[in-house]
């Protein structure tokens, strides 16, 4: 076996040679090129190891210098922002009114208006291109493009789609040419769609995200109706907890001091404002209503049942209708006390009056007997 051990060796120290003879002066360049180098044809067969009595130091000092981890982390990174930002788009959610025009939108800015397969929207969807900076294009059905989508609802929510922060506004002053009864202070919610063409089922939930095969407008539509619905929730159930904190306040009082000093135009307002919240609610932001998208297509049934349990609309619905269930207990209560209060001043109106009759038929008595005859 010496002959072998001696090829090795000659073999590795034509090889040192080489690379200190190209790199001299950097030791680090020198380990690289030195884990790299090839060894001469005519003497390559005298490195396999299965030839050898003993391990062989050269092919180890290789593979200590190889560069595998890097490539694995660096693939597993573009992996992750792959996975983080190509096909990102973000939605927003905003509750600013309590109504708003549809029919004169429509009417005013009909370019941008999507035409609706449903016979009695309560919205319409607008599409607006070119408005967008370049660096923030988006994917849309397929094509990289810069448009945007709104949902605008008649109840007061509108729905942005592929729009940035400081480009909100514009849009939402769009909308506010057509709105009534205007917040002072708006609601907000944010959420985001990916896009990814290879998922294999129709779509995926994720945190504060769903993962969509391809967005298109009924796609669109039905996100924007789950999150037009679940910011107005949030306004509503905002509105009947402050009446029920007034309720409680009320309770207190009576708790304390055995009476209380609402007058009855205020709780008659009260009643007034349950009403037509609950109205709203029912009526207006259509709760329990079917969608006829989802209703013509089980993939956008299963991505409104998706959204509808990831937001909880069943379960806050039946929150906010128990505390009106509260609110409307209270008002009954007061109701009879306001009334029992009435009655209480009408009878003692006629104990009044009836002692004022008495009196004068007393004096007239009296004046009759006092008077003397002729």
């Amino acid at each position: 076996m010496g002959r072998w051990r001696a090829a090795n060796f000659v073999a590795r120290i034509v090889a040192k040679s080489r690379s200190i003879q190209d790199t001299p002066q950097n030791p680090f360049l020198k380990i690289r090129k030195f884990s790299s180098v090839s060894v001469p044809k005519p003497i390559q067969f005298l490195n396999f190891r299965s030839f050898s009595a003993s391990p062989a130091t050269y092919p180890q000092y290789v593979d200590d210098f190889e560069y595998k981890p890097y490539k694995i982390d660096n693939t597993q990174s573009l992996e992750s922002e792959d996975d983080d930002g190509i096909g990102k788009i973000p939605v927003k959610a905003y509750f600013l009114c309590t109504s708003i025009d549809l029919k004169r939108m429509q009417a005013e800015i009909p370019r941008d208006v999507l035409p609706s397969s449903s016979r009695s929207p309560n919205h319409i969807a607008l599409r607006f291109f070119n408005l967008l900076p370049t660096n923030t294009l988006l994917r849309f059905g397929g094509n990289t493009n810069g448009c945007s989508y709104m949902v605008v609802f008649q109840y007061g929510s509108v729905v942005l789609f592929n729009v940035e922060d400081h480009e909100a506004e514009y849009y939402l002053q769009i909308v506010r040419r057509f709105a009534s009864g205007l917040l002072r202070e708006m609601k907000k919610d944010d959420y985001a769609v990916k896009e990814k063409p290879l998922l294999v089922e129709d779509m995926q939930g994720g945190a504060d995200h769903i993962v969509l095969k391809n967005l298109d407008t009924d796609s669109i539509r039905i996100i924007s109706s789950v999150l037009g619905q679940s910011i107005a929730l949030d306004y509503f159930v905002s509105q009947v907890d402050g009446m029920v904190e007034e309720f409680a306040g009320i309770n207190r009082e009576m708790e304390k001091t055995g009476t209380f000093t609402m007058t009855r135009k205020k709780l008659f307002q009260l009643v007034g404002k349950a009403n037509s919240n609950i109205a709203d609610v029912i009526l207006k932001v259509g709760i329990f209503e079917r969608s006829e998208i989802a209703w013509r297509d089980a993939k956008y049934a299963q991505i409104l049942e998706y959204l509808r349990e990831e937001y909880e609309v069943s379960q806050r619905f039946g929150n906010l209708n128990f505390k009106l269930k509260f609110v409307e207990h209270n008002i009954h209560f007061l109701q009879e006390v306001l009334q029992n209060r009435k009655s209480d001043l009408l009878e003692w109106c006629i104990i009044v009056l009836l002692v004022v009759e008495n009196a004068v038929c007393i004096y007239e008595i009296i004046r009759e007997s006092s008077v003397i005859p002729v």
